[in-house]
């Protein structure tokens, strides 16, 4: 069995986007975007003990390891994105003029590892199914 199906990576990374803290439903960019960064810290604090059992550490720079669980979720959701999770959608913050990109975990900060880098970082949410009028015709012309 593979790490992805032993810890049930799909339902629980599609949990953490389905309740993003702060969406709002109304606003016309839709569901917001987390970073793998973002993705593995919210997997670490609701599934403290498997985090425990993965071994891998969230990443960012200085960890002293080339293999993280923000490494690792973002590899996975890149490739199973078309096929496998035709509703999870990806892309990039780019690193123009971005000198740092910090986050929380635990009273830690870390810091990301691709700022500065040729390598920009990856963000993913899932689909949003339009629910105006215009978005709904906006869907149908892309059809």
């Amino acid at each position: 069995m593979s790490l992805w199906e032993e810890f049930n990576f799909e339902e629980r990374i599609r949990e953490i986007l389905q309740n993003v803290t702060y969406y709002r439903d109304t606003h016309q960019f839709g569901r917001p975007f987390l970073t793998a960064y973002q993705i593995a810290i919210e997997y670490a604090h609701r599934y403290p003990n498997d985090f425990i059992r993965i071994g891998l550490q969230i990443g960012g720079r200085g960890i002293g390891e080339r293999n993280s669980l923000a490494q690792y979720i973002a590899g996975q959701l890149s490739r199973r994105m078309s096929e496998e999770l035709p509703d999870f959608e990806g892309g990039f913050i780019s690193n123009n003029h971005l000198v740092e990109i910090s986050f929380e975990h635990d009273g830690h900060r870390i810091i990301s590892s691709l700022t500065n880098t040729m390598y920009d970082l990856s963000m993913f949410r899932l689909r949003q199914e339009p629910t105006s009028t215009v978005g709904m015709l906006n869907q149908n012309l892309k059809s």
